[in-house]
Formats: structure tokens, C-alpha cells, sequence
């Protein structure tokens, strides 16, 4: 893809409604295409989460409904089921619950305890039979997706020495990824002998491994590329042989390809990878930074170039960035300011249209 010319992050809407800061957003699978509306849910420091609707009408997102009452704490993170049925959010009162959208209205379904302490993220894998969560007690827990709502824990991996930042299935293995406040990046994939869940890989400081907090990843379309941000001021790419994990070999090792450094000047906090392949990055500087390959020249391994810096794309820190999975070039955001905003990759006037 050829992104020459000038672009712009175009800001289309300020979500409000939050009392506290806003941690994470989830695209709802399937949303906003086919003439189905386009859904974003949202977590916040003041225990609730909220479910946005774009009217098809005006193009707008209204808040449709704010789940409250379940949880006790801040919200840290939600994750919709690939299907879209079910929503999972994850706390720092050491719950993580599923929501069903029944008749309109959204219904707590299912309760997960078992962390010690908060909970701070929540991940289904791609076939949505598996739920992982992580928290501040250092464990990640693996969960079957039972019928009827039930949900059975099927491991509990022990393996990172601090918080553990975030948890990551792979787009389309049963391979977890997990991110640390003790810096590193662990695999954790099933033997097939006993259908026990072990770590097979940690990337860390040992290979080019990042030198503090890792907050997240994110993986690119194929599967054979992952993103990760740190509190090093640093991104990092890793590439694996996709075709050898995919033939059995779920540890194909993930190898460095290169290091962003020198774009970031505070902690990066989100980083996500759209599916066109634009990296998208939030930090507590304030501003969102979107990256591409650059395809020019022939060197070792791929390089990443600034796309464009948006500086004060928000007030405070920017927590989440995701790009909806349907509509190419659209972004949202979420701040400690306690807002969402909607934007919209844009290539100003005397350049070609994005070509997506």
C-alpha cells in the first residue's frame, strides 16, 4: 500500500458521559457494515461501561445503554466474543463479567473470580471458546467457554514476576500472548500431551527485548507480525514464520525485526495495528502517532515510518486506540479527560484519496 502524500487524523466526534477517565474501547465485531450499525463499548475509572451506536441517519454515535451495578471498581478493560454476542469486562474488584445483549437491554450473565487483586485485561480467542484474563497477582488464567454461560478455568499460568499488563490471543491460533510490568513478553501455547498450558517463548531484554513495562501488543492482519509499547519510550516489531505455526508448530519462535525509538518522549500506553496496516499508538504525552512500513528501498528487515503525529488529540493521557475492523481509516481513542473521539484518516486536498 502506498501511503505518499499528506494525511490527517480528522477528528469527527467527542463521545461524553464518562465521570472518570476512560481505560479501553472494543470495536464490536460486524458492526458498521452491511447496513448494521457501528458499535463501540467503553470502560472507565467510574465502574461502568458503555455501549456507543452510530445512528445510520446522521453518522453520529450515541450512548445506548451504560452498564453499571455489577462492578464495584474501575473497569480496565472489555472485549466482545467474535460472534458479538457477549461482551467481557475486566476489574480492578477482581471480576471479570460477561454481558449478554438480551431484548434490547444488556444483562450480566456470567461472574469469573479467582484473581487475588484487580483484573486488567480480557481476551477471547478467535473461535470464541477460550477467555484468558491477567492481573496485578502476576497470574493469567485460560477459561473454556462452556454452554449456557458457564465458564471453566482451565489453567493458571505462573510465569511473570509483576502485573501483568495485558493478555493477546493470536488472530488465528490458540497461541496467548501476555504483556509485564517486569518487562517482558511470554508465549504461552497447549501441550498436546496433556492439554496443559506452558510458556514457550519470553521475549525480553535477553533478545532485544524492551527495558521496562511492557503495556500492549497488537498483532497485523496475517498473524505474522506483532507490535508491542513500553514505558521505554519504544516500539518493537516481531516476526514469526507464520506457515510453520500454522502446519503444528505453534513455537515458531517470534524474532525482533526493528525498534521505534525516538517517535516517543513519555510512556506508551495502546498501540493497535489496523488491518490495512497502519500502527496506531497512544501515550501520555497526549498524542496519537500513526506508522506505516516503509516499502522504499531494499534493506534488512522491514523499517516503520511516521506517518503523522496528532498532538493534543486529547487533554490527558490516551489510554486505548483501536481502529474498527470494518471501516478502513477510522479510529477511536480514550483519555484519562474522561472522553472517547472518533477520527477519521484523511488525505488532504491535492493528494489522492487514502488509498485503502
Amino acid at each position: 500500500m502506498n501511503f505518499a502524500g499528506d494525511f490527517d487524523l480528522k477528528e469527527k466526534q467527542i463521545l461524553e458521559g464518562h465521570t472518570d477517565r476512560v481505560w479501553n474501547l472494543a470495536w464490536k465485531p460486524a458492526s458498521g457494515v452491511d447496513g448494521i450499525p457501528a458499535v463501540l463499548a467503553s470502560c472507565s475509572g467510574d465502574k461502568t461501561v458503555r455501549i456507543w451506536e452510530q445512528s445510520p441517519a446522521t453518522g453520529s454515535f450515541q450512548c445506548k445503554a451504560v452498564l453499571d451495578e455489577t462492578h464495584t471498581r474501575t473497569v480496565r478493560s472489555c472485549a466482545w466474543s467474535p460472534s458479538g454476542k457477549l461482551l467481557a469486562t475486566a476489574s480492578f474488584d477482581a471480576t471479570t463479567a460477561i454481558w449478554e445483549h438480551v431484548g434490547g437491554d444488556y444483562e450480566c450473565v456470567s461472574t469469573l473470580e479467582g484473581h487475588e487483586n484487580e483484573v486488567k485485561c480480557v481476551s477471547w480467542n478467535a473461535s470464541g471458546s477460550l477467555l484468558a484474563t491477567c492481573g496485578r497477582d502476576k497470574s493469567v488464567w485460560i477459561w473454556e467457554v462452556l454452554p449456557g454461560n458457564e465458564f471453566d478455568c482451565v489453567s493458571v499460568l505462573q510465569g511473570h514476576t509483576q502485573d501483568v499488563k495485558m493478555v493477546q490471543w493470536h488472530p488465528s491460533m490458540d497461541i496467548l500472548f501476555s504483556c509485564s510490568y517486569d518487562n517482558s513478553i511470554k508465549i504461552w501455547a497447549e501441550d498436546g500431551d496433556n492439554d496443559d498450558w506452558h510458556c514457550v517463548q519470553t521475549l525480553d531484554e535477553s533478545n532485544s527485548g524492551h527495558t521496562s513495562s511492557v503495556w500492549a501488543l497488537s498483532f497485523n492482519s496475517d498473524g505474522d507480525k506483532m507490535v508491542t509499547c513500553s514505558d521505554d519510550l519504544t516500539l518493537k516489531i516481531w516476526g514469526a514464520d507464520i506457515m510453520n505455526m500454522q502446519s503444528g508448530d505453534g513455537n515458531a519462535p517470534w524474532l525482533h525485526l526493528c525498534t521505534l525509538s525516538g517517535y516517543h518522549d513519555r510512556t506508551i500506553f495502546s498501540v493497535h495495528w489496523s488491518r490495512d496496516g497502519i500502527i496506531a499508538s497512544g501515550a501520555a504525552d497526549d498524542a496519537i502517532r500513526l506508522f506505516v512500513e516503509n516499502k522504499d528501498g531494499l534493506v534488512d528487515g522491514p523499517t516503520y515510518q511516521l506517518l503523522l503525529k496528532k498532538d493534543k488529540a486529547h487533554n490527558m493521557d490516551v489510554n486505548s486506540v483501536k481502529w474498527s475492523s470494518m471501516e478502513n481509516g477510522r479510529l477511536a481513542s480514550a483519555s484519562d479527560d474522561g472522553t472517547i473521539k472518533i477520527w477519521e484518516l484523511v488525505s488532504l486536498p491535492g493528494h489522492d484519496k487514502l488509498p485503502l
